[in-house]
């Protein structure tokens, strides 16, 4: 087992050397990448666990992300909190080695999850005798060989006695675990250094714990040495409370756990009264306090506030479920489902093995509760994903305990937390159709593995009784019947063009077919096609598209923000970030026409041609084009494309979580907060 000095040394220097300590963090990811922005954070598994839940269950369900426990080395025993107590970062722990980490987080981009790696960087260990790490690294409360010495800590050295004073807050000790001066030019090195050496390893973004304990502007200096910033999803623990230290401080350089969800979730679901949730624009950023939805990651609740009682847990049963899909239903924040095990003491680890690693977890053994595998949470990850970007439509509420919802013409949602059955006859903006209640079961090719199939007639209305402490959960992508009855195309292909105007050398294409594994790294070449442009023929096989983002192969990238680009159709080229369906080698169409998927009954496209002026508000007027689609063509003049948002006219719009969408010339379609190339309704 190396140690991490020889691997990161140069990367250190070189960070240093190339960016100074006030220089800016890159742009940081606005939400997880939708519509796949649900996150399972498996909680204390091991790396070969892990990997067999990306295979068989968070893939297929339609998880986004996998979020994994701190994989640095630590300190030794059976607590579950040893993992928060760093001695060294080589990517050695009780939950694995590093090529078990490297071979785990390759298996879940195969299945199509990303990987979080939980970041532990405010502070060391906390054993104020010292002692020798997982790993076998000797250390003192204050030195880490190799890695820090006594200055490179603050000079407090006491815990935290006042949070009303923040300088205390971000430079004394947490639980006498040893805070580090992250204000040091050589410390933010060496942080970075380690998550440099995570994202050499794969990992898709970090969820940074501990954050209110670090300054805004020591975390700006930590990610600006940070690599491939724009690719990586960041979501930091900034727990709101009376105190000076506020999670708007740390807008702008990520995601952030808006704790007070949870709370209210607790308060809602445990007393049984739900529809306060839902009165208004309901539960999220009109609410006091809480931050807007680009900014928010919201949970159930996490691994601190299952032991302390903060919210609800797995011990409140049919409560806690209810409340994981109402935070799957409902359009606030990126979620993330909490999955861990059984416990009595709040300190007791995991199911140790007499080496002292965990024990794989395996669902029904050793206390795991496997929350993120269970049928109705599991399910609603794929009713999110299939409603994503839709407005809250058709409310109700029975004034307590039950409340119903649609998501546009994507899905609906009944949930009743009351202690007798609800039945009615409910009101939805669903197509007609025969559907299945993912709450129990998905579609077969004959109907539903679970729960008779419920008919929605053609006024979107259909009849059924929803049993106390249970839900009811319908979308368009799990209609009864409709598993394996259309055929995908095979034997297409994919002529991919990307303009020259970065002015790079060498271009490649790295991507991914369908959900299938991505090209290794740089990608593969692309080649002169006509002037301004390069391009590349893909073979699609049986998938309808390509995940793409596009590199120099000497460390420059373009990949959408960190979205990376969704490809679709025979081609697509990519422009500064416009996407179209048209070959720009070939003779160029002079209009757009824009397709936008929605269950409004009037919609208006604001948009502005190039670098032009901006229609006034509400924008024009969409068309009627095909079931669940509206359209308008614009004529582009001598520009490219457009940039738009879309509205109701009544005051809820879709600007792409405030980006607004760049759309090229030709057709156009706009889902889910994803433009792709096509016309839906052909």
């Amino acid at each position: 087992m190396r140690t991490l000095i020889a691997v990161t040394a140069a990367a250190v220097l070189a960070g240093l050397a190339a960016i100074g300590p006030g220089a800016p963090a890159g742009p940081a990811e606005a939400a997880a990448p939708g519509p796949k922005d649900a996150t399972a954070v498996l909680f204390s598994y091991t790396w070969n666990a892990i990997a067999r839940e990306c295979t068989e269950n968070l893939g297929p369900a339609g998880y986004g992300y996998v979020q994994t426990s701190p994989p640095q080395e630590h300190v030794q025993g059976p607590q579950w909190w040893i993992h928060y107590q760093p001695v060294s970062y080589r990517v050695e722990s009780r939950l694995g080695t590093r090529a078990e980490f490297k071979a785990m987080v390759d298996t879940c981009h195969a299945a199509g999850v990303k990987v979080i790696a939980d970041a532990v960087i405010n502070h060391m260990s906390g054993y104020s005798a010292g002692g020798v790490g997982w790993a076998g690294s000797s250390f003192q409360h204050y030195s880490y060989p190799g890695i820090y010495q006594s200055q490179d800590f603050h000079s407090c050295r006491r815990d935290i006695a006042n949070y009303q004073d923040r300088w205390e807050v971000q430079e004394c000790n947490l639980v006498n675990l040893a805070d580090l001066n992250t204000g040091s030019a050589y410390v933010q090195g060496r942080i970075a250094a380690y998550l440099n050496d995570l994202v050499s390893l794969g990992v898709d973004g970090f969820r940074i714990d501990a954050v209110k304990h670090i300054s805004a502007a020591d975390m700006n200096g930590i990610l600006s040495r940070v690599s491939d910033r724009a690719r990586l999803y960041l979501v930091q623990e900034v727990i709101r409370a009376n105190e000076p230290v506020q999670p708007e401080e740390y807008l702008g350089l990520g995601d952030i756990h808006e704790f007070a969800y949870a709370r209210k979730l607790k308060e809602a679901f445990g007393g049984r009264t739900l529809n306060w949730l839902i009165s208004g624009a309901g539960i999220g950023p009109s609410w006091a306090g809480f931050l807007q939805n680009a900014d928010a990651a919201v949970f159930v609740d996490n691994h601190d506030t299952e032991r302390n009682g903060e919210t609800l847990s797995y011990r409140d049963g049919a409560a806690y479920d209810l409340a994981q899909v109402f935070t799957l239903a409902w359009n606030y924040g990126s979620p993330s489902i909490h999955s861990g095990y059984q416990f009595s003491n709040k300190d007791a680890g995991p199911a140790l093995a007499g080496n002292g690693r965990v024990v794989d977890p395996v669902c029904g053994q050793n206390g795991w509760t496997c929350k993120h595998a269970q049928t109705n949470i599991e399910n609603m990850v794929g009713f999110r994903t299939a409603t994503y970007g839709t407005a809250i439509t058709n409310k109700w509420d029975n004034g307590s305990s039950a409340i119903a919802f649609g998501r546009g013409d994507k899905g609906f949602v009944a949930i009743n937390r009351g202690t007798a059955a609800v039945d009615r006859t409910w009101q939805t903006s669903l197509p007609a159709g025969r559907y299945c209640n993912v709450i129990v079961g998905l579609p077969t090719a004959s109907g539903c593995s679970a729960g008779g199939a419920i008919t929605v007639d053609s006024s979107g209305r259909f009849a059924a009784s929803v049993a106390a402490d249970t839900a009811l959960a319908l979308h368009v992508g799990a209609k009864a019947g409709g598993a394996g009855t259309t055929p995908p195309p095979t034997g297409s292909t994919m002529t991919v063009y990307f303009a020259t105007t970065k002015g790079w050398p060498n271009h490649y294409v790295h991507h991914r077919v369908g959900s299938g594994a991505w090209t290794a790294l740089p990608g593969a070449a692309m080649a002169a096609a006509c002037t301004g442009w390069v391009s590349r023929t893909i073979d699609l096989g049986s998938a309808t598209g390509i995940t793409a983002a596009f590199t120099n192969g000497a460390g420059a990238w373009d990949n959408n923000g960190g979205r990376d680009y969704a490809l679709t159709g025979s081609v697509a080229a990519v422009k500064d970030g416009v996407v179209t369906a048209t070959n720009p080698c070939a003779a160029q169409p002079t209009s757009t026409t824009v397709y936008y998927a929605t269950g409004w009954s009037t919609a208006n496209i604001h948009y502005r041609v190039g670098s032009g002026a901006w229609t006034a508000v509400p924008g024009v007027a969409m068309a009627n084009a095909c079931a669940g689609w509206k359209s308008k063509t614009i004529e582009l003049g001598a520009a490219s494309g457009i940039t738009a948002a879309f509205n109701n006219g009544a005051g809820t719009w879709d600007n792409n979580g405030g980006k607004d969408y760049a759309i090229g010339a030709g057709a156009m379609k706009v889902q889910n907060g994803t433009v792709t190339a096509g016309d839906p309704c052909s």
